[in-house]
């Protein structure tokens, strides 16, 4: 960097420039002045080379350089083009190829974490479960610190790690990193913008993080207005959402004029229309409507119906009560919950209730309203095509670049965590039915009540369930041995540790053993893992370990469930095992297959053929849904079942050639 010479100061000042001190005006040998034009100048200033030009919609090229803007204390690097600056633009450094037009002011205003180190309060609108943001934030970091407030050793660890990132990017200066581009904005204030950022009609953002980068670039559109948040890579804010205390996740969307306070989005999060206050959303937490409010709960992998309402205030002691929706759990139009309350994984929320339920052993259920009374239909939720579509779609709607992903998803329908909620929902059926007789026509449970009809269900399909996931781990497990003789494979079979062997948790996507967990949170706690990334390595070991811990809960189950001992366990076991798998697979295709041929009924058929006789109907639904017998779900739950019957009589067949 070099002064300007006298020449090249008359030649600015001829063209419209000023400054208050030109000996703190800095370029190099290869800028152009005369792409400098109308700008004022004051504190120290580095300005770059303008060589190139910006293409822009419709075929216009704007060449780089300064054009109409108050500059104060700042670095500008090569080929920026900045113009119609209404306000100034103050303490900020500017990588190369950035294009900022028409905003009104840009600064930095003393020391600032750019977001981070704010404390969001989740669930409890009161506070006590508050979660410092910081730009590397897991969800599964969040759910400790969160969720885990017995443990205040470990809270405060957690905090002294945020409190490390905070002080790592604290910085006097702001930062709008390369090829950034920020147009028609208003207020910008104590921002760090990533690489590749777009800032389009923002009206305003302060105290902010843009953790944007080449491969997955951030967008905040118009008419935004976001104070004190973190927005992480791949993500979409726009059309006049309202941000306030909010970390959004990696390749999240939240638009529509979406309203959101005290509330952290993680991973694939999609919020549209609607208002969150002090809420929890894990991955792959939905809402589309604009009468959606969900307010002090915990998601993920959810989607909210339109109206969908809960309630944290009895106006007593104020808004102190929280609740969850476990894993893929859906609320219906009009749904209504009264928290305190807890909705087991993969169930189905329909009417109002305000019994305070407690159903989270009973997984894959519908809650139901019936005369103000909260009825339970146990496992229905299983044969529901629906259910199986989501688990379908999920893996498939991640939009997260494979570098660089912050939360650890398991996307398993059947997994640990909800097969032991199963095992013990089965318990609980049966008791049920031991203490009140198998012909009595309700049962009671908790706060609310199971018809005899639905009870008996349920155990059917919790069975099911069962047998499907215990014969898919085990022969995914037969698969990676190769025996030559029915001793060496039994050996084989059993599990070289213990390790997965308990109950296991669901950290906000991440499945793993609790035993494990504790024995990470412990290290936290003793000073072996100190710091962010330490503790994220670790929990990313655990994910990558996931499926052998699966074997050992699974071998444990498997012995458990059909009463054998590992000592005596025989190859005809084995076999029958896997017939049982065979039979509720077909089972569970079966009446996932019925359930598809629901939305092909002659009901279904009501709105088609406005015009014409019922044959019309049938030719406008048709053509506009498609034949039952060629949709892509039927035809691929006719092949899954050929395909798994084939693979159980391939084993099958191969234990018995031992």
């Amino acid at each position: 960097m070099k002064a300007i010479s006298k020449e090249g100061i008359c030649q600015l000042e001829a063209q419209g420039c000023s400054s208050d001190n030109w000996n703190n005006v800095f370029i190099t040998d290869e800028t152009s002045l005369k792409y400098i034009r109308g700008v004022r100048f004051s504190g120290r200033i580095e300005l770059g080379r303008f060589e190139k030009s910006f293409e822009m919609p419709g075929g216009i090229h704007k060449h780089t350089g300064i054009f109409n803007a108050t500059l104060h204390d700042v670095t500008i690097g090569d080929n920026c083009c900045i113009e119609n600056i209404k306000n100034y633009i103050a303490s900020y450094d500017i990588a190369n190829d950035c294009f900022i037009e028409n905003c009104d002011i840009i600064l930095c205003d003393g020391k600032s974490a750019f977001g981070n180190g704010v404390e969001v309060c989740v669930l409890n609108e009161t506070g006590g479960r508050e979660v410092t943001i910081h730009d590397s934030l897991t969800a599964h970091e969040a759910y400790i610190e969160a969720i885990y407030r017995h443990r205040p050793v470990l809270i405060d660890h957690l905090k002294q790690f945020a409190a490390q990132r905070v002080a790592e990017c604290s910085s006097e200066r702001g930062t709008i990193g390369e090829h950034a581009t920020i147009v028609d904005t208003g207020y910008i204030k104590n921002m760090y913008i990533g690489p590749f950022a777009k800032v389009e009609g923002a009206g305003r953002l302060k105290n902010g993080t843009l953790n944007s980068r080449e491969e997955a670039p951030v967008h905040i559109g118009y008419g935004v207005i976001a104070d004190d948040f973190i927005v992480q890579d791949g993500s979409s804010v726009s059309d006049c959402t309202t941000l306030t205390r909010v970390y959004v996740g990696q390749s999240c969307t939240l638009g529509h004029g979406y309203s959101a306070s005290d509330s952290l989005f993680f991973s694939n999060c999609q919020e549209e229309n609607g208002e969150a206050c002090a809420i929890f959303a894990g991955p792959f937490t939905v809402t589309h409507h604009k009468s959606t409010l969900l307010i002090a709960g915990m998601f993920s992998f959810m989607n909210a119906g339109s109206g969908s309402n809960q309630s944290n205030h009895m106006y007593k002691l104020g808004p102190i009560h929280q609740g969850a929706l476990e894993r893929g759990a859906k609320t219906s139009s009009d749904s209504y919950i009264l928290w305190p309350a807890r909705i087991g994984a993969f169930s189905l929320v329909m009417g109002r209730h305000s019994s305070n339920p407690d159903t989270s052993l009973l997984p894959f259920s519908y809650l139901i309203e019936k005369n103000g009374e909260t009825w339970l239909a146990p496992a229905v939720n299983l044969r529901s095509v629906g259910t199986v579509r989501d688990a379908q779609k999920w893996p498939k709607r991640d939009k997260r670049t494979k570098n660089g992903r912050l939360d650890l998803i398991n996307f398993n329908l059947l997994s640990p965590y909800t097969i032991d909620k199963m095992v013990k929902g089965l318990k609980i059926l049966d008791e049920l039915e031991r203490l009140s007789g198998r012909t009595s026509d309700v049962y009671a449970y908790q706060s609310a009540k199971i018809s005899n009809s639905s009870l008996h269900r349920g155990q059917e399909l919790y069975r099911i369930a069962i047998n499907k996931f215990l014969g898919n781990s085990l022969i995914s497990r037969l698969e990676r041995i190769d025996c030559s003789s029915a001793e060496s494979l039994l050996d084989a079979l059993k599990p070289k540790s213990q390790n997965g062997a308990g109950v296991w948790v669901d950290l906000s996507g991440m499945i793993a053993p609790k035993e494990c967990v504790q024995k990470i949170l412990d290290d936290v706690e003793k000073g072996v893992i100190t710091s962010t990334s330490e503790l994220n390595s670790r929990f990313n070991a655990l994910h990558t370990s996931y499926y052998k811990l699966e074997w050992t809960w699974a071998y444990n189950l498997m012995l458990e469930f059909y009463g054998l001992y590992p000592e005596h366990i025989t190859i005809e076991d084995l076999i029958r095992i896997i017939e049982l798998w065979k039979e509720s697979v077909v089972k569970l295709d079966k009446m996932l297959y019925a359930d598809a041929k629901k939305e092909f009924s002659l009901s279904a058929h009501t709105g088609f053929g406005f015009d014409g006789s019922n044959r019309t109907a049938e030719a406008d639904f048709e053509q506009v849904r498609g034949a039952f017998e060629s949709n892509p779900f039927v035809t691929e739950v006719q092949a899954h079942i050929e395909r798994k019957s084939q693979l159980g009589d391939k084993i099958i067949g191969m234990l018995k050639g031992l």
